[in-house]
């Protein structure tokens, strides 16, 4: 499930993840996404309740009553019936710009960290452990605000001098490799990543990038919006470079530079609508081509300032953005080029600098952008990225001290019984020919699972972490992981390797893999409840399994056959009434009213919102399965296994969020709002009707025949 946290940038431990989430958005389908502000966008990690002697999760009721707004009909608003109370007592902290269930979750899980880091930072007791060392040493300098005030620019001051120095066309290259390889990634992202069309092989991707805005859009389009923060952002990049001395009038110059060489850069961009197209972003050729494409862009100089010296191919994802950006380095001029690299450097530093810069960094990407009103407590900062950097080496501690081990054996089941309801589903599809329905039972049944925390950690020997400079260990950490990325290229898939951390609450799809991972800390409620009924667990983790499941199946999933190649292997018939299916859920999504005049956007969100359905669809035959179809049992806390259903999976989705933060997301996220989530989920599933008496006369009736109806 994809969900999510706010004002701080990502952290290459991320890497993989962020570019299959978030800029190859085809890549790899999550549950939700939480928060972006930039192109890089920052993952929730949240935890497992610890499991003693007796367990926290004893404590928490499957469903609670308080949290219903019993005076709003079921059949009217079904998300504001089962969260309207929890909503009414649950208000938006000031520092965050979303509250909801995963929001809560994370709020527990730093609690928890914090005491593990405490201990690792200020004590002795795991004296001679390197993992904890480095634990500690990293929360600890990123605590030390007197160190990170007195230190100023020190550590990004000899990049600015080293720019400064720059003359000519492979000067700037240098510095752009430079920039990539600690993770800075100014211009264009470049990875290591799966073939698409030979997903056994690693190969060198090249992605667009370059914008220091979350949407290309901003840049171009003319609506209120969009004046706003571009208004917003011209302000924040003065107010940046007046921090380092600079006065108004050369900020000033310095924003109008940055601003006009990044909406050049916008123009010759992809939308995020094209970004979902798997196909349009395959552009697989020799370096040799790619140099043609690219003239005024040296390559050779590139790949050597990153340590590569070959490589046999390269994925172009958008040609055309590379083409321009290759004019720009004879277009641009030099000192141009060099306050663009500048504002890099600076904004992509500006959460480990002094105060100055972190709260002038918050009062843009925070307040305007997703309305927070302050600035979250430092050590929760501090920890996030703590855990992000050494992830791994956290989720070590945390599975052992955290982790049930029979949440996994439940969970096992609980996938066994979703892969079996999805097979018979595929197998009854009235619209989809035998040729294609042996394919996808294919997949169905290659489809591997991840469940809990990988068999083999990351070794973090190599990563130098101290407690001299926070922003020199974040520059540490980006090193090791874009090394780490780097020398993948070439080699086959390492088919162990996970893209979450195990305290990540989340849990996703990997089309090149053809694999669903849940990692351990969605394994709680109230996604994952040990103790609660059947009806409550399918409806909640159920549902995510089903999710995740079906992601291989949706419009980008199915696009990759059983090995996780970009194929196409559906007949033209059943193509096209696929797409005549999909299409009802894009009208119905498109119809729903959001803030300010917005309205969710059908095609943007139609993969998670075919996850959604194809989701609540599936877990209710595997519940049915569960339960040997005996849904008839006496009612818990006045409601029926059916009923119990529905209402899990819609707390799941509870949530208070600003119109700021909502604006955003209707305009960058794939995944709908969490209201559309669950009334727009539900509208199409025939045994809601029957659970809550659904009548014509109820605001979220829809007509049998104008119903979605896929697998």
């Amino acid at each position: 499930m994809m969900q999510y946290v706010f004002d701080i940038n990502v952290i290459l431990y991320l890497e993989n993840l962020l570019f299959y989430i978030f800029i190859k958005g085809f890549k790899m389908r999550v549950i939700s996404q939480v928060f972006a502000v930039t192109i890089i966008t920052v993952i929730l990690f949240t935890a497992c309740s610890k499991l003693e002697k007796k367990s926290a999760m004893n404590k928490v009721p499957a469903i609670e009553l308080s949290n219903f707004d019993t005076t709003i009909v079921p059949g009217d608003d079904f998300f504001r019936y089962v969260n309207g109370g929890w909503m009414k007592n649950n208000p938006i902290p000031p520092e965050e710009s979303r509250w909801g269930a995963f929001n809560v979750l994370n709020l527990d899980n730093q609690n928890k960290l914090k005491t593990l880091f405490e201990e690792a930072a200020y004590t002795d007791k795991h004296k001679g452990d390197e993992n904890w060392r480095k634990i500690g040493d990293f929360y600890a300098a990123g605590m030390d605000t007197n160190k990170i005030e007195t230190d100023g620019i020190k550590y990004i001051q000899p990049m600015f001098e080293s720019i400064d120095k720059m003359q000519n066309s492979d000067d700037l290259i240098k510095q752009i490799s430079y920039l990539a390889s600690i993770g800075y990634s100014p211009l264009f992202y470049f990875y290591g990543g799966q073939d698409d069309k030979n997903s056994e092989m690693i190969i060198s991707n090249l992605y667009q990038g370059g914008l220091n805005l979350p949407d290309r859009d901003y840049y171009l389009n003319d609506d209120a919006r969009s004046k706003t923060i571009r208004e917003a952002y011209y302000s924040h990049l003065q107010n940046m470079f007046k921090i380092i001395n600079n006065d108004a009038e050369i900020a000033k110059n310095y924003a109008d530079v940055i601003m006009k060489m990044e909406t050049s850069l916008a123009k010759s961009s992809r939308s995020r609508l094209d970004l979902r197209d798997p196909n349009l972003n395959y552009n697989k050729m020799p370096l040799a081509d790619l140099q043609k494409i690219t003239p005024e862009f040296n390559w050779n100089l590139y790949l050597d300032g990153m340590g590569l010296k070959t490589i046999d191919g390269i994925n172009v994802g958008q040609p055309q953005f590379f083409t321009n950006a290759s004019k720009m380095l004879k277009n641009v001029s030099i000192e141009d080029w060099k306050i663009y690299l500048k504002w890099n450097i600076l904004h992509n530093s500006a959460p480990y600098l002094s105060k100055a810069f972190v709260d002038e960094n918050f009062a843009f990407y925070g307040k305007v952008l997703t309305g927070a009103e302050q600035l979250r407590d430092r050590w929760k900062r501090v920890l996030d990225n703590t855990s992000g950097s050494l992830g791994e080496a956290v989720g070590k501690i945390y599975v052992e001290k955290y982790f049930p081990p029979q949440a996994k054996q439940k969970m096992l089941k609980l996938v066994e019984n979703l892969d079996i309801a999805l097979g018979e589903h595929i197998k009854n599809l009235s619209w989809m020919s035998p040729v294609t329905k042996e394919k996808a039972l294919e997949k169905l049944k290659t489809m591997n699972v991840k469940i809990g925390y990988p068999d083999k950690w990351t070794d973090y020997s190599k990563l130098e972490v101290s407690r001299e400079s926070y922003l020199a260990n974040v520059i540490n950490a980006n090193k090791f992981e874009v090394l780490k990325n780097l020398e993948k290229i070439g080699k086959p898939v390492d088919r162990e390797e996970w893209h979450m951390s195990p305290q990540t609450v989340n849990a996703y799809y990997s089309p090149n893999m053809n694999e669903i991972v849940f990692p351990a800390a969605i394994l709680q409620p109230p996604f994952f409840n040990l103790d609660a009924d059947d009806a409550v667990n399918y409806g909640a983790i159920g549902v995510v399994i089903g999710h995740e499941m079906t992601h291989g199946f949706d419009d980008q999933g199915r696009q990759f056959d059983s090995k996780g190649n970009l194929s196409d292997w559906w007949t033209p018939e059943d193509a096209i009434k696929f797409k005549e299916k999909t299409q009802v859920l894009v009208e119905q999504f498109n119809g729903y009213k959001s803030v300010n005049g917005m309205t969710v956007n059908g095609e943007l969100t139609l993969g998670e919102n075919i996850a959604d359905f194809g989701g609540l669809t599936v877990a209710l035959t595997a519940l049915r399965k569960a339960t040997n179809n005996n849904l008839k049992t006496p009612a818990i806390d006045g409601f029926t296994p059916m009923q119990r259903f529905f209402i899990s999976y819609s707390q799941v989705w509870r949530q208070n969020i600003r119109d700021e933060e909502l604006m955003r997301r209707l305009k960058e996220d794939v995944h709908s709002p969490g209201e559309n989530r669950v009334n727009g989920g539900l509208v199409n599933v025939p045994e809601f009707y029957e659970a809550f008496s659904i009548k014509p006369t109820n605001k979220m009736y829809v007509a049998p025949e104008k119903r979605a109806l896929i697998w």
